[in-house]
C-alpha cells in the first residue's frame, strides 16, 4: 500500500551475505525480528565501511519483554505504526507488470540472483495455488515453507485471499509439526521433501494422531516415492508441485487421475513423484531440446530441458541483463532441469543439467539412483554426484546420512543398489556424512561435487572388485 517493493531475506544468511543483498536491493527499510538483530546490525556495520547510505532498521521486539530498541538506536515496529496517517492514499501500481517483490534465489549452483516478481504474476500464481491445493475458505495452514522463499510459494497471498489462519513455527521440528497440527486442527501445510522425511522418521513419542485429513504440498526437489508412501500411510494427502524462484514457486502439479486410485500404494507413490502439468495460471510448460528448441517425444525416454512461458514467469534478474537474456534465450525461460514426458503429457524430472552423470557414454539420472537409496530402511538422506574416473569419465558417488540407531557399510549399500539398478548406475563410492543444505532444504550438490572431485579416480584394485 505504501508503493514499496517487498524483499524477504533469508534468516539463515550471515551478516556478510545480508549486507551484500541489502546493498544490491537498495533497501531503505528493514524489519528485523529480535532473534536476528545481531545479524542485521553486523550487516549494517559492514555496509558502513563502503557507503554512508544504509537502511533504517525496524525492530520487532520479543513479546512480553521490554525492548531495548530505542536505546540501541533502532525504531520499533509499533512506534512506526503510530507514525502512520489514517488518511494516507494507497499507492497502487501504475502498471500491473510493475514489481511487487524481489526474491533472491537459494543459490544451489551459484551466488543468489535477484528475481523480480510483478503484481500480475503474483496475483495469478496465488489464485493458482488456491486451486492446486484445493484450499477452501477459512482453512488453517501450518508454515514449514520459509516465507522468504518465493514469498512462501505465493501462499502468503493465497491464504489472505481465502481468509485462512496462519500457524507459524520458530523452528521446524517433528514434534512441533505434529503438536501444531493437533492443537490448531491444521488442514493444509507445505514442505520440502526434507521436511516430509523429518515427519516420517519422527520418533513414536513425537507423533500425534491427525485430527483430520491434512493436505500437504511438497516441492523444491523431487520427493522420494518411499517418503510419499509413508506420509500417505500416516494419513496425509500429498500434492506434488514443481517450480523455481523464477516461476513464483509452484508452476506444475501432478494432477491426480481417478483411475490411479486402483493402483498399488507403491505405484501411486511413484506416480505422485512426477512433476505433472502446468497449473492454470501458467501459459505453458514444455520439455525441449535446448539446442534445436524442438519438443521431445512423449516416450518417457527422450530427455530435454524443462522450459516455461507465461505471466507467472519472472520479469527478469535485477541489475543482471546478461543472466536474464541467457535465461530467456529462444523465447522460453530455461529451467536448467532435465526431464522426460510421459504419454499423457506429464513431465518427470531426471536431473539438473549440471547434475547428470555421464559414465562411459551412458546418461545416469542421479534422481533415479537416489530413489533406490531411499528404499533402504537404514537411509535417512541421500545425494548422488559424479566422481571423476580415468576410464569411465565419471561414476556415481553417493553421500548418505543414516537413520539414528542404524548401522550400514558402503559395500552393503552398493550391493543393495546393484540388486535394484542396472550395474552401471549403481554407486561405486559411498560416503556417510551430513549433507550440506541450502536455506530452503535443498542439498548443495555443487559442494558434494567438489568433495567427489577431490577424491580423484577410483584405484584400479577397487574397480576390479566392482
Amino acid at each position: 500500500m505504501a508503493g514499496a517493493v517487498l524483499c524477504t531475506l533469508n534468516i539463515r544468511h550471515d551478516s556478510t551475505m545480508v549486507s551484500t543483498l541489502l546493498k544490491h536491493s537498495e533497501a531503505k527499510l528493514v524489519f528485523v525480528d529480535y532473534q536476528f538483530l545481531d545479524i542485521a546490525k553486523g550487516a549494517i556495520e559492514i555496509m558502513l565501511k563502503s557507503t554512508s547510505t544504509v537502511p533504517q532498521l525496524i525492530l520487532i521486539p520479543e513479546s512480553g519483554k521490554q525492548s531495548t530498541g530505542a536505546k540501541s538506536g533502532n525504531m520499533e515496529y509499533e512506534h512506526l505504526l503510530v507514525m502512520g496517517s489514517l488518511d494516507f492514499e494507497i499507492r497502487r501500481p501504475v502498471d500491473e507488470c510493475d514489481p511487487i517483490a524481489l526474491n533472491y534465489t537459494s543459490g544451489t549452483t551459484s551466488s543468489p540472483k535477484g528475481v523480480v516478481y510483478s503484481h500480475r504474476g503474483a496475483y495469478l500464481n496465488s489464485l493458482a495455488a488456491i486451486l492446486l491445493n484445493e484450499m477452501p475458505s477459512m482453512l488453517v495452514y501450518l508454515w514449514t515453507v520459509p516465507m522468504f522463499h518465493c514469498n512462501g510459494w505465493c501462499l502468503t497471498w493465497a491464504l489472505a485471499a481465502q481468509g485462512g489462519m496462519n500457524v507459524c513455527l520458530r523452528a521446524v521440528t517433528a514434534n512441533g509439526i505434529f503438536e501444531s497440527i493437533s492443537r490448531h486442527k491444521v488442514t493444509h501445510m507445505s514442505g520440502a521433501p526434507t521436511v516430509l522425511s523429518l515427519m516420517v522418521n519422527a520418533k513414536a513419542g513425537e507423533r500425534i494422531p491427525l485430527p483430520g485429513k491434512v493436505a500437504v504440498m511438497t516441492g523444491g526437489a523431487p520427493p522420494p516415492s518411499q517418503v510419499v508412501f509413508e506420509m500417505e500411510r500416516m494419513g496425509f494427502d500429498v500434492f506434488h508441485s514443481y517450480g523455481l524462484t523464477e516461476t513464483y514457486g509452484p508452476a506444475t502439479v501432478c494432477t491426480w487421475k481417478p483411475e490411479w486410485n486402483l493402483l498399488p500404494p507403491e505405484t501411486r507413490a511413484r506416480i505422485k513423484s512426477r512433476q505433472g502439468v502446468n497449473h492454470l495460471g501458467l501459459e505453458e510448460v514444455d520439455v525441449k531440446d535446448p539446442v534445436t528448441m524442438k519438443s521431445v517425444p512423449w516416450d518417457t525416454k527422450s530427455i530435454g530441458e524443462v522450459m516455461f512461458r507465461g505471466n507467472t514467469v519472472m520479469n527478469g534478474y535485477l541489475k543482471n541483463t546478461k543472466a536474464t537474456n541467457d535465461a530467456f534465450e529462444g523465447g522460453w525461460f530455461r529451467s536448467g532441469d532435465l526431464a522426460v514426458r510421459h504419454s499423457d503429457g506429464y513431465i518427470e524430472l531426471k536431473d539438473r543439467s549440471k547434475d547428470i552423470i555421464i559414465s562411459g557414454g551412458e546418461n545416469i539420472s542421479t534422481i533415479e539412483v537416489e530413489t533406490v537409496l531411499f528404499r533402504h530402511p537404514a537411509v535417512l538422506e541421500a545425494a548422488v554426484v559424479g566422481r571423476p574416473d580415468d576410464h569411465w569419465g565419471e561414476t556415481p558417488c553417493a553421500f548418505v546420512k543414516l537413520k539414528e540407531g542404524h548401522e550400514l557399510n558402503g559395500d552393503e549399500l552398493m550391493t543393495f543398489c546393484r540388486e535394484n539398478l542396472p550395474h552401471y548406475m549403481a554407486p561405486r563410492t559411498v560416503v556417510f556424512t551430513e549433507l550440506p543444505k541450502t536455506s530452503t532444504g535443498k542439498t548443495q550438490k555443487f559442494v558434494l561435487r567438489q568433495k567427489a572431485a577431490a577424491m580423484g579416480s577410483l584405484p584400479s584394485k577397487v574397480k576390479s572388485k566392482l
